[in-house]
């Protein structure tokens, strides 16, 4: 967590400022001015350090990665000693990731691709690490379901509002103070994640697409 006095870099300052405008009114609605008065700072600042409003969406889009792959990272090292509430209380902070990814995710700007991709990429990575730790089991196709799964995981952050409507919680939420209310979210996703379909119908599934399977393979 964040401490009383502000020790952020004035370019950081920014980021965050607009991370938050960015999030709660989108990219389009949100000036340059408005980021700098959320900052505290002059608009002449916010063109010095970033040159443009693009350009400081980039250094969001890389922020946002940046923080996913940290906190996941961390958690896929820790492996079986992992303590998850002490995970995600150790996320707290800083501007809202999730919340500007569900509106930015759906912008159709052509950053999204780029930061879709970092984040499969650097899901590959963490998830490496996690078969390695025992926490996840190893797959033929480790790029495939790193992929699959962080657009699973991309379409709940987006249809956060209707995650919160059907399950009742909000899942771009600060989970920090109170990691246990999380849990209308987490077990059903371990229930999904730990097998929903049985063998007889993974089995199934499988020999009908045999033919296909090695076009299906990773040559990665």
């Amino acid at each position: 967590m964040r401490s009383s006095i502000d020790d952020r870099t004035a370019k950081a300052r920014i980021r965050d400022a607009a991370m938050e405008c960015f999030a709660a009114d989108g990219i389009d609605s949100t000036s340059l001015r408005t980021i700098a008065a959320a900052a505290g700072v002059s608009a002449g600042l916010v063109i010095h350090h970033f040159g443009s409003k693009d350009a400081l969406r980039i250094a969001c889009d890389e922020h946002v990665a940046a923080r996913i792959r940290e906190q996941k990272a961390s958690a896929m090292a820790q492996g079986a000693g992992v303590d998850p509430l002490a995970a995600l209380r150790s996320a707290a902070g800083g501007p809202p990731l999730l919340r500007y990814l569900a509106r930015t995710i759906v912008d159709g700007s052509s950053h999204v691709d780029d930061l879709v991709d970092e984040l499969v990429n650097d899901a590959v990575g963490y998830m490496e690490t996690g078969v390695a730790a025992g926490l996840l089991t190893p797959s033929d196709i480790p790029r495939r379901r790193a992929a699959l799964l962080t657009l699973w995981s991309l379409g709940g952050v987006v249809l956060h509002k209707h995650m919160e409507r059907l399950l009742g919680v909000d899942i771009t939420a600060d989970f920090s103070r109170d990691p246990e209310s999380a849990a209308a979210y987490v077990l059903p996703a371990l229930d999904v994640l730990g097998g929903v379909v049985t063998d007889v119908t993974k089995n199934l599934w499988t020999e009908a697409f045999a033919d296909a399977s090695d076009d299906a393979k990773e040559t990665a």
